[in-house]
C-alpha cells in the first residue's frame, strides 16, 4: 500500500513539473487577482458612413482594418495638429534626414523587434522563477531584473552633485 502510495505521489510530482515547465514564462502577473473585465480595453467604434460611391470602395481584407474602427492615436495626432498619414506602417524608415542619418550611424538592423523579442523570452526563460513560485504564481519580476535596474537614490544624488537640476524630485533628505 505503501508502494502504491508512493508511485502515485511521484506521479502527481511528475505531472506538476512538466505542466510548470510548459509554459510561456510570465514575469510580470498583471492578471492576477483581475477578476473583472478591463474597461480600458474597449474602444467604441466610430459611426457608419455611407459611401458616395460604392465602386470606389476597396475590396474587403480579412483582418484589415475598416473606416468605422477606432484609430486612436491617429486621432490624437490630427487633434494636436499633426498627420494621422505618417503613422501608417509602410516598412520604409522616413522622418528628418538629419535625425534618421544619426540614427543609423551605426546601422539599423530591420528585423529588432523579433532579435529582441527572442532574446527576451530566453531570460524570461532563465528567469522563470522556482517551481513553486511557478505554481502559486508568484511575482518574479523585480527580483529577474534586479541587475538591469538603477538605484533611483544613487542616481538622484549623483546628477545633484553634477549640478543638475532636479525639480521634480523630492527635497533631499525629505523620506529619510
Amino acid at each position: 500500500m505503501a508502494k502504491a502510495a508512493g508511485r502515485i505521489a511521484l506521479g502527481l510530482a511528475l505531472c506538476a513539473l512538466v505542466t510548470a515547465c510548459s509554459r510561456e514564462p510570465e514575469l510580470m502577473n498583471i492578471e492576477r487577482g483581475q477578476d473583472t473585465p478591463d474597461e480600458f480595453a474597449i474602444l467604441p467604434n466610430k459611426p457608419i458612413q455611407q459611401p458616395e460611391n460604392y465602386r470606389d470602395l476597396p475590396p474587403p481584407t480579412p483582418g484589415a482594418s475598416n473606416r468605422a474602427d477606432a484609430t486612436p492615436f491617429k486621432d490624437a495626432v490630427a487633434a494636436l495638429g499633426g498627420s494621422p498619414d505618417r503613422l501608417n506602417r509602410t516598412g520604409q524608415v522616413r522622418g528628418e534626414p538629419a535625425l534618421m542619418g544619426h540614427v543609423t550611424r551605426f546601422g539599423l538592423t530591420r528585423n529588432i523587434r523579433g532579435v529582441l523579442a527572442a532574446e527576451d523570452y530566453e531570460f524570461r526563460k532563465r528567469n522563470d522563477g522556482r517551481l513553486l513560485e511557478r505554481l502559486a504564481n508568484v511575482n518574479v519580476y523585480y527580483r529577474a531584473y534586479r541587475r538591469q535596474s538603477l538605484d533611483q537614490e544613487a542616481e538622484l544624488q549623483r546628477f545633484r552633485r553634477a549640478g543638475a537640476k532636479t525639480p521634480s524630485a523630492p527635497p533631499s533628505g525629505a523620506y529619510q
